[in-house]
């Protein structure tokens, strides 16, 4: 039998297998939250102004605002810095601390000093926390999220002196010139702003306060408390960043009938949980805690940029960086990408996540390349599309949850997606596709490629194809192996519906597909895939990692598989010390610092070069490289740093974006795919 169509035959198999059942919680599940998730990412930033990117935050339940903990600056915030929100203006803090926490005894007497008597801060994947003591007090402060609308911040004040002790506490926060303005209504303080739809709200449930509010300031007197030695008393604020789709009534009894100590502990269970998911199913060659470590970094990364629906957004998705300010909305390849790191362990918002970018598509089966919340901040761009890789990520999904009325919602859009880049990007009518654009320009159509800079497209042009629909002067390899992938995809998920019909058609679609790639697009001279012209007799040199996504399709011959292996495995060219970048090392134009996609190590890439290794049995290799880009890419292992747009393969220095989700989307898939 053939090697390409015994893998078809492994793939049928394998693809939609039921995944293995999760093992109960250990008995030590505590002690393994805390090993692999506590301070994982460093979260210290106090914010010198709205727009100050230089820490980390935290969010959870798909909230559109974040915390942090103040850092060495701060002498003066009892309370976590932010919310960072991300409901106006692609993300700007709102204040320093929003909601400080301060105690003074009789006399106007200050009590503590927060800076000198900080104790621990510790940050997990369900909440943040920090405590403080000097000779008279203690005090703990934990921050959880209750929704996606509000989070919940308790702090808890003890008397560890021998007398008893007379307080005055109450809570202030004043705001950064943002544009929010400060009111108050019912023992609520009321956040508005014309930059945004959502409003704010702090409430304090359970205690009567006194309120006042004077510009961008405000402050709320608790009643007079007086502690005995060995006393407790516990303090409750909810901060709430809510859009006018959801009810602030319904949220506002939510938070009056909630139990602190029982949502932190749900949350803690589903973090373990999903936690749990990721580390229980690793593979063999990757069992050191340090390498759960990884998996807990991906997964936090991936909460932070967790967003729940809002303006134009009917689903809930990820960014792929709340950190970076232009990339506060959903692309379409990336959320193919993070659905499929999704599905390993939350595949409710893995089917979420495609549902948001489907709602999008157009009726000749066309998906918008990004959509944004907030039309007015950012269009959406519909001049190109992005790769197909919407069957792999629904077949992955399904994989993991074999829910068949989801795989029956999609099949015929993911159909009518596939049918549409040969009505659209078939310039020639040859059953090989091109990238292109709907407004006719140059620039769109190499970003449909989604390797916009790429140095295959330093010469390409643009025809047109029909109104609303031009091609690059160019057919790519990447494009046509995604594409038979695609059918491979689609002809399972059509069994699982019992079209049978439809799949023999995508298979015997594959088969010819499959021989078109092997011939026109691999150079035997030089034993790698390119890009071609039109007419499929000029190479397109430059060896880039496109060619490795034939490999990854199984849609190479093992001869063929051989050769671009030996040069995958060539230290001068992609084994460096992160391996498989976007191109060969020895190329005149590689230049990572420079070139966006002309040298950079991006970890998608690099993991459909190790899958593709694995597709032909060189698994010896796979976990080679494997650990060589864990170790190389500089913080991915160990904690605090945060995880990378991408990385430069020579020194392994993080580049771009920091907390780029489907980075670590692609670090799941390296660690757990079978």
């Amino acid at each position: 039998m053939d090697y390409t169509i015994k893998c078809l035959s492994i793939i049928a198999f394998v693809l939609f297998a039921s995944c293995n059942e999760k093992t109960e919680s250990s008995k030590n599940a505590e002690k393994e939250r805390n090993q692999y998730d506590k301070n994982i990412l460093n979260y210290n930033i106090t914010p010198k102004e709205p727009f100050d990117k230089s820490g980390l935050m935290f969010s959870d339940q798909g909230a559109w605002f974040a915390f942090s903990f103040p850092d060495s600056t701060a002498n003066d915030i009892s309370g976590f810095s932010g919310p960072f929100l991300m409901t106006q203006q692609n993300g700007v803090w709102s204040s320093r601390s929003l909601a400080n926490f301060n105690i003074k005894g009789d006399k106007n007497i200050k009590l503590i000093d927060w800076k000198t008597s900080l104790q621990s801060q510790n940050g997990f994947s369900s909440h943040l926390e920090q405590s403080f003591q000097n000779e008279t007090l203690r005090i703990n402060q934990e921050i959880t999220y209750l929704s996606g609308h509000t989070a919940l911040q308790k702090t808890t004040i003890t008397n560890v002196s021998n007398s008893g002790v007379t307080l005055h506490p109450s809570i202030s926060g004043k705001l950064f010139d943002i544009g929010l303005v400060l009111s108050s209504e019912d023992q609520t303080i009321v956040l508005s702003t014309e930059k945004s739809t959502a409003k704010g709200y702090l409430t304090f449930p359970k205690e009567s306060v006194s309120l006042m509010t004077t510009g961008n300031y405000y402050n709320a007197h608790y009643e007079t408390l007086f502690l005995k030695p060995n006393q407790t008393k516990e303090y409750l604020i909810s901060q709430t960043f809510i859009f006018p789709e959801y009810s602030w009534e319904e949220e506002q009894d939510k938070i009056a009938a909630m139990d602190f100590d029982s949502i932190l502990q749900n949350r803690k269970i589903e973090k373990q949980t999903q936690l749990e998911a990721l580390t229980e199913n690793r593979r063999q060659q990757f069992l050191d805690d340090k390498y759960a470590e990884v998996l807990a970094k991906a997964q936090l990364t991936l909460q932070n940029n967790w967003r729940i629906p809002a303006g134009e957004i009917k689903h809930e998705g990820l960014f792929p960086s709340y950190h970076y300010k232009w990339f506060n909305g959903f692309w379409s390849w990336d959320s193919w990408k993070h659905a499929v790191g999704l599905s390993y362990y939350n595949p409710d918002l893995a089917k979420k996540q495609m549902k948001l970018m489907f709602d999008f598509q157009k009726e000749d089966g066309f998906i918008v390349d990004c959509v944004f919340r907030d039309t007015l901040i950012e269009k959406h761009n519909y001049r190109d599309t992005k790769p197909p890789l919407s069957a792999w990520a629904i077949a992955k999904i399904y994989e993991k949850d074999p829910d068949l009325k989801f795989v029956k919602e999609f099949y015929p859009k993911l159909k009518k997606y596939h049918y549409w880049w040969y009505a659209k990007r078939d310039h020639d009518k040859d059953g090989l596709c091109e990238y292109g654009s709907t407004d006719g320009t140059l620039i769109a159509a190499k970003w449909e490629s989604g390797m916009d800079n790429a140095i295959r497209f330093d010469n390409s042009k643009i025809l047109k194809n029909s109104e609303g629909a031009y091609s690059l002067n160019q057919e790519s390899v990447d494009l046509n192996a995604y594409l038979y992938a695609e059918k491979v995809y689609l002809s399972q998920l059509a069994i699982e519906l019992e079209l049978l019909e439809d799949s023999k058609r995508f298979i015997s679609e594959a088969e010819t597909l499959k021989k078109k790639i092997q011939t026109q697009f691999y150079d035997p001279n030089d034993g790698w895939f390119y890009d071609t012209d039109l007419e499929g007799t000029t190479f397109i040199k430059g060896e880039g990692s496109e060619g490795w996504t034939t490999l990854w399709a199984n849609a190479a011959t093992k001869e063929q598989a051989e050769s671009v292996k030996i040069k995958m495995m060539d230290s001068t060219k992609f084994y460096t010390k992160v391996p498989f970048q976007t191109m060969s090392a020895d190329h005149p134009k590689f230049d990572p610092l420079k070139g966006y996609w002309r040298g950079p190590n991006w970890l998608d890439q690099s993991y459909f070069g190790v899958k593709s290794l694995r597709n032909y049995g060189y698994d010896e290799e796979a976990n080679k490289a494997t650990i060589k880009i864990l170790k190389g890419a500089n913080g991915i292992l160990g904690k605090g740093k945060a995880i990378r747009e991408n990385y430069h393969p020579l020194t392994g220095e993080g580049l771009h974006a920091q907390n780029f989700s489907w980075s670590a989307a692609h670090i799941i898939l390296l660690l757990t795919e079978n």
